[in-house]
């Protein structure tokens, strides 16, 4: 099974879903220490339903982070170690050649995301990309929050766009303020947990004079990261904004 799907609608805009994945190969499984539970705290669940059905071309990918993180440099896109996840270990003794055939995917999938950017270039002129992630809002614990001074709801991670895209980075930041998310203005900020990943750095490295990345985080406020239940309204909010972000970004 592929580790992502591309619906490639030939549009501008290009919605991703990098870590909405939760699937490990049957053939790694034995080498895996780190529990369902475990995994999904710091995978990004409903992200990628949160994508499906956006009118823009869409990448959802369906393996784990755990087992492939492709928003880290190759080098690391394995958790090799505890500080590689957060402290957590993940693997005992994976096979060097299982780490190269993931290294092989990995290049594989850059190749495919490559071949797509150029081809929005080619027939539109530009791009633009909405990364789309979510963060930990009680990493420590199910009882304990994380600062709302230091963790906006919506962190924009926008650092490694070419300077020439800041001014549409900072009017769909104000886009994102001005929304409303179970009824209330939502508390949105540039680079302030998250700047933006490998990913965001590699797209802008070599196509930044043609677009630019926009790297949503939400905070997981939208469910129980400890028990993976949902509040659906508010999942279903988030999915309405994105909607709402392509017909903004459309006009801009």
């Amino acid at each position: 099974m592929k580790d992502f799907t591309i619906v490639n609608r030939k549009t501008p805009i290009l919605a991703f879903a990098l870590h909405d994945g939760h699937r490990i190969d049957e053939s790694l499984r034995s080498y895996l220490l780190l529990d369902e539970q475990g995994r999904a705290r710091e995978e990004d669940p409903y992200t990628g339903y949160m994508i499906a059905d956006l009118p823009v071309t869409t990448v959802a990918v369906h393996a784990s982070r755990f087992q492939l993180d492709l928003n880290r440099v190759k080098e690391q896109s394995v958790y090799a170690k505890p500080e590689d996840a957060w402290g957590l270990h993940v693997w005992n003794g994976l096979p060097i050649a299982a780490i190269e055939e993931l290294n092989t995917r990995y290049e594989a999938f850059y190749t495919e995301i490559r071949l797509l950017i150029e081809e929005a270039v080619k027939e539109h002129g530009y791009f633009c990309i909405l990364d789309v992630h979510s963060y930990n809002h009680r990493r420590e614990s199910p009882f304990k929050e994380a600062d709302s001074e230091t963790h906006p709801e919506i962190n924009l991670g926008t650092f490694y766009n070419n300077k020439k895209w800041f001014p549409l980075c900072d009017s769909y930041n104000s886009f994102l303020s001005d929304s409303k998310i179970l009824d209330a203005q939502p508390d949105v900020r540039q680079n302030i947990i998250f700047k933006g990943g490998a990913f965001a750095q590699w797209v802008t490295g070599n196509f930044g004079e043609d677009g630019a990345v926009l790297s949503i985080e939400f905070k997981k406020t939208f469910m129980d990261e400890w028990t993976g239940i949902a509040n659906i309204p508010h999942v279903n909010n988030l999915k309405e904004l994105l909607h709402l972000s392509v017909s903004f970004l459309q006009k801009n």
